[in-house]
């Protein structure tokens, strides 16, 4: 469903419903590659960007890099699909060093959990997804893509 500010918002989905919702999603982002997961604890970032890496052909398991900041995985076409979890960094300067320049203006998809750590270092044209827990099953997912 389109919300108002032309992003596209999901109601109630659950678990059977993410791969649709992933597909969707990336249509609408277009060419974007710096997705932004935004949601409390436990809300379903980490299960989202494994269903975002199971729509763009990823084989490799993907977990949540919370201990090693940022975990690669191999895509379709040899691409190469980044994960990043910024949870446990103490500041940007910690981000900035493992290379974060390098890695989001690389033209590959980077999936960013907790980007609110790091707001100085996100790129300008970017996706952000909001996910927000309804019940124990189901979530609420919006996206907007942002251009400059």
């Amino acid at each position: 469903m389109w919300s108002e500010d032309g992003g596209l918002v999901f109601h109630e989905a659950s678990q059977s419903d993410l791969l649709e919702i992933a597909r969707t999603f990336l249509q609408k982002a277009g060419d974007k590659r710096i997705w932004l997961l935004k949601g409390e604890m436990g809300s379903g970032k980490t299960t989202f960007i494994k269903v975002m890496g199971d729509a763009l052909g990823v084989t490799d398991h993907m977990s949540s890099p919370t201990f090693s900041i940022v975990n690669e995985y191999l895509a379709r076409h040899d691409e190469r699909v980044y994960h990043f979890d910024f949870y446990r960094i103490k500041n940007e300067a910690e981000a900035y060093d493992i290379g974060t320049e390098e890695y989001f203006y690389s033209g590959n998809y980077c999936f960013i959990e907790w980007p609110e750590k790091i707001p100085s270092l996100l790129p300008a044209e970017r996706v952000e997804v909001i996910i927000t827990p309804e019940n124990q099953t189901h979530r609420t997912l919006a996206l907007s893509v942002h251009d400059r």
